[in-house]
């Protein structure tokens, strides 16, 4: 049952349930991404993507002395794959998925997942290495909250469901991020017409990288919110809520990133969220 200070909350979502590993994982996974988001605003960065670049010249002693690298293209993979296989596995195990909201749900995951593969292999150009531990962290942090999403909704099942249902509107919410998300990782693409081998770095143009830096992190957001309506557990909401503060202490690295690389980078451009943020 809610507390009644928290009673509000009891409108859309499901009442906490009686597992202190749930509980425990709501406010580990919600604290570790808010922290690692105010990392990124404080210069300490996870050594991928273009920041690999930052971080390795930061640290060139340190990773002769020991610690496998990897390809950026094979980091990613080994980041997303576990969760994708954890997802669709779901529904070969007994009673996981039982009800359409969990269906709906771990079906979403496994989307999600697929698309981040896909791209890896089809879509994204990759200009460095990732160290093996980076790799490894965020790997176990989408496995297991994967896991937990879809524990938590097991859980959930022979509660009264909250008065306002947001099943279908989180799958729309769903489905613009996921949509939004590709079409800038697609955009980014097509900035490195040679492919691997073009290792030079633009300033995106066209969607919404024409008012902000990072719109795919912005659709991204979307997405995980989505997954939390869907949903409607506490700690779907957690794992949404950190993702967010992850990815803005991101954007605004990355803002950062481009205005010290760029003289001409457009100051009317916003980290994450068009004329506000």
């Amino acid at each position: 049952m809610w507390p009644s200070s928290l009673l509000p909350a009891a409108a859309v979502l499901y009442p906490p349930p009686a597992s202190a590993f749930v509980t425990a994982m709501s406010v580990v996974s919600f604290a570790s991404l808010a922290s690692a988001g105010l990392s990124e605003l404080c210069g300490e960065h996870m050594a991928y993507s273009k920041f690999w670049h930052v971080v390795s010249g930061q640290q060139k002693p340190r990773a002769r002395a020991g610690g496998a690298l990897l390809s950026g293209r094979d980091g990613m993979l080994v980041a997303y794959v576990p969760a994708l296989v954890a997802a669709a596995a779901s529904f070969a195990v007994p009673g996981a998925v039982e009800r359409l909201r969990a269906q709906i749900l771990a079906a979403a995951l496994a989307v999600h997942f697929l698309k981040r593969v896909l791209e890896v292999l089809f879509i994204h150009r990759y200009s460095g290495n990732m160290p093996l531990n980076t790799a490894l962290t965020i790997s176990s942090s989408y496995l297991l909250s994967t896991i937990t999403m879809i524990y938590a909704q097991h859980l959930a099942v022979g509660l009264p469901d909250p008065p306002t249902d947001l099943l279908y509107p989180g799958v729309l919410l769903f489905g613009v991020g996921i949509a939004g998300n590709f079409y800038h990782h697609y955009l980014l693409s097509q900035l490195r017409k040679g492919g691997d081998e073009d290792k030079g770095y633009k300033i995106p143009k066209g969607g919404l990288f024409e008012l902000v830096t990072c719109p795919h992190y912005l659709f991204e957001i979307t997405g995980f919110f989505g997954f939390a309506m869907i949903s409607q557990t506490v700690y779907a909401f957690a794992m949404a809520s950190g993702t967010a503060g992850y990815l803005v202490g991101r954007s605004f690295a990355t803002r950062r990133w481009y205005e010290s690389k760029f003289e001409e980078f457009p100051a009317r451009i916003k980290a994450l969220v068009p004329y506000i943020l």
